[in-house]
């Protein structure tokens, strides 16, 4: 593993080597135990697109393990002005030990990784966001214990979320099933390779998708970026909402899973969210450990 660009390029071997890490430094850290795994290591944090989950917990847990990152906008560098990312990502390997960047284009971060010499952790794109289903992955086995037999239920937009939720599912041996709206499926690629390889349902019909589901999650109907489709999408979504009646089909001790930012009585209603709080925060918290693991398995 040289790279985390997308979940693809995974082995469930790495996947879960990945989440023994985490869990491993989740454990230290809330016994206070500190270790400089990259001390005198120096990541740059590329953000074309803002964030605060992502932001906050790459430069927390980077000086958790005794490294230092450095806060990159697109302001600040000249990819923002027109430099070719390949010179970036040349220029960039001789300043620094590792890269993570958030960013639009899927192809962006293979460049980055393909002409620089260091590895290169895809923060996300319009395409994956594979540390944060790391981090639901973590948070899944924790509750749950095992993978093994589990139903993963989404409920919203095949976006960048519902492609990495596919692959972590169906890697780790779980079933997946996704609810949403004609012409708004995930990746076609991404729905032959389940079919292949494991078991995936797409269906209109949300009570279809969440039945007896072990998790069930969602995200925001209009992700960043989509802001002139919001009107469009909130007519489109009407009725793919993670509520009382529709989570009433899952199983009785199904946990409830957001990626956040969070838009209740939209995609979720206050009453679900806050009664799974809890597992939704922890998930939330679990990006740090699952970050911290990704880069001590590229740099140390």
């Amino acid at each position: 593993m040289r790279h985390l660009l997308k979940l693809e390029d995974l082995t469930r071997e790495d996947i879960l080597s990945i989440l023994n890490l985490a869990d491993q430094l989740k454990f230290e850290r809330i016994n206070g135990v500190q270790k400089d795994y990259l001390k005198g290591k120096k990541i740059g944090l590329i953000f074309q697109k803002a964030s605060t989950r992502t932001r906050v917990s790459f430069e927390a847990g980077i000086y958790e393990l005794g490294g230092y990152g450095l806060f990159l906008s697109s302001n600040d560098l000249q990819i923002g002005r027109g430099e070719p990312v390949q010179d970036t990502a040349r220029v960039l390997s001789r300043y620094l030990d590792g890269i993570m960047i958030r960013t639009f284009a899927q192809q962006e971060v293979e460049d980055l990784a393909k002409y620089g010499s260091i590895p290169v952790i895809n923060g996300l794109t319009d395409y994956a966001h594979p540390c944060q289903v790391l981090a639901d992955l973590m948070t899944i086995r924790e509750y749950k214990g095992s993978f093994k037999g589990l139903k993963l239920a989404f409920v919203g937009d095949g976006n960048n979320m519902a492609n990495s939720l596919i692959v972590g599912a169906i890697k780790t041996g779980m079933s997946f099933a996704i609810a949403c709206p004609k012409g708004y499926e995930p990746d076609k690629h991404l729905i032959e390779w389940a079919k292949e390889n494991g078991n995936i349902t797409i269906t209109q019909d949300v009570k279809e998708a969440v039945k007896d589901a072990d998790v069930v999650y969602t995200d925001v109907w209009a992700s960043m970026g989509q802001e002139e489709e919001r009107a469009k999408r909130i007519k489109a979504f009407a009725g793919y909402q993670v509520n009382k009646e529709n989570l009433s089909v899952a199983k009785n001790d199904v946990i409830v899973l957001h990626c956040l930012p969070a838009h209740r009585e939209e995609e979720i209603t206050a009453e679900v969210f806050e009664a799974h709080a809890d597992e939704i925060f922890n998930q939330a918290e679990n990006r740090l450990h699952v970050q911290k693991a990704v880069m001590v398995k590229l740099l140390k």
